[in-house]
């Protein structure tokens, strides 16, 4: 696991310490203001796979490991599965940038979905956050760095619910005011808990991704019946 801090670096520096980042690493730059911030998108260009947070002129950039991005597409199926047997429209745009220059805050989930307000950006191809609602749920998996400092961006932007998995449980989050709160349940999906989710990653890893789906999308069946 890799980590630096740094006050001043150049644009090509910067980019050169982007890109050499291991799986798992982490860069934190202060002092950074808002173009040299968009710079960094244009130098990376649309196939940037690292997760790139921005708040008042603090930068950090992670890049995932293998087993995080594994973590992050079983929650993504899970909730495919919550939108076929429920019948609710949920659109994922995966780790798109959320910024909003006015808050001067900026940050990529590692997945994020609409599902409350799908209908309103369900023919938008990017979002703008000065003219669209923000998702309605963001995901962040921290097995190597911690997210905490990342809510009080999506509580600027005004996500209204944040997961967060530490490595060993799920945190449901709800934005209340101007920070996030723990709750027992989804605001989108009120049979779906923190330990409901915890069962399924783990029955995933005792059983294998098929047969774990094919039991979670049992139990949504019967849950929607009852």
């Amino acid at each position: 696991m890799a980590t630096a801090s740094t006050s001043t670096v150049t644009e090509k520096a910067l980019y050169d310490a982007v890109t050499h980042l291991p799986p798992g690493g982490r860069l934190t730059l202060y002092d950074v203001d808002w173009e040299e911030y968009e710079q960094l998108f244009a130098d990376l260009g649309d196939n940037c796979h690292y997760r790139v947070s921005y708040d008042e002129g603090r930068l950090e950039v992670m890049s995932p490991s293998s087993k995080h991005e594994k973590l992050k597409n079983l929650v993504h199926d899970m909730l495919v599965i919550l939108s076929d047997e429920l019948d609710r429209e949920v659109l994922s745009y995966g780790s798109t940038t959320l910024k909003l220059k006015a808050r001067n805050k900026g940050a990529e989930g590692d997945d994020c979905f609409y599902i409350q307000h799908a209908g309103e950006i369900e023919d938008r191809d990017e979002i703008d956050l000065r003219i669209d609602p923000p998702p309605d749920l963001v995901v962040e998996i921290d097995l190597t760095h911690s997210s905490s400092k990342k809510l009080a961006i999506y509580a600027a932007l005004g996500v209204p619910e944040v997961w967060r998995y530490d490595g060993r449980r799920w945190h449901v989050l709800e934005l209340a005011g101007d920070t996030y709160g723990p709750v027992d349940r989804r605001l989108a999906f009120p049979i779906l808990t923190g330990d409901r989710i915890a069962d399924f990653v783990s029955d995933c890893e005792k059983r294998g991704r098929k047969q774990a789906l094919r039991a979670f999308r049992s139990w949504v069946k019967t849950q929607d019946a009852g």
